[in-house]
């Protein structure tokens, strides 16, 4: 008794079985899924059908995924940084703008919680100009970073 043979009656309900567990670690985007799921299928139309019925359920969905990231990220990146990670995700700038509007009220106290944890008050300009790059690499501008550096509480 050979393997079973790769039948279309039986591939759906796998590929169906394949998405479910993915989803249920986590959020994931319909491009997110997509990419994962392409290698397990032959016919790219019966892939399109399954993410469409998921979407039409709501299993997917991009705006919990903005959601789950900004929570994820919030604490230990900028706004810059987290519109990348979303945008590598497949999310739709529409869904993202809105998210990091509400965090630029935020930003600032974000910076100086990081800051704080890694740095002390800089004494040189070399050290300062670390501070603020790492910063920056952290997804904050320049005007935050240089805020946070210099100990600034200008609103």
């Amino acid at each position: 008794m050979g393997r079973p043979s790769r039948s279309k009656p039986g591939e759906q309900p796998k590929l169906r079985a394949r998405a479910l567990r993915l989803l249920a670690r986590r959020e994931h985007t319909r491009r997110e899924l997509k990419q994962k799921l392409a290698p397990h299928v032959e016919d790219a139309a019966e892939l399109e059908a399954l993410l469409d019925d998921f979407t039409a359920r709501g299993w997917i969905s991009e705006a919990r995924v903005v959601e789950q990231v900004v929570h994820a990220k919030r604490g230990r990146f900028g706004s810059a940084r987290i519109r990348q990670a979303l945008l590598a995700r497949g999310v739709s700038a529409e869904l993202i703008d809105p998210a990091l509007r509400n965090l630029q009220h935020s930003e600032l106290e974000a910076a100086r919680a990081i800051w704080s944890r890694k740095f002390r008050p800089a004494a040189s300009r070399e050290e300062r100009a670390k501070q603020v790059r790492f910063l920056q690499s952290r997804g904050f501008g320049m005007e935050i970073a240089m805020r946070v550096v210099r100990g600034r509480d200008d609103s």
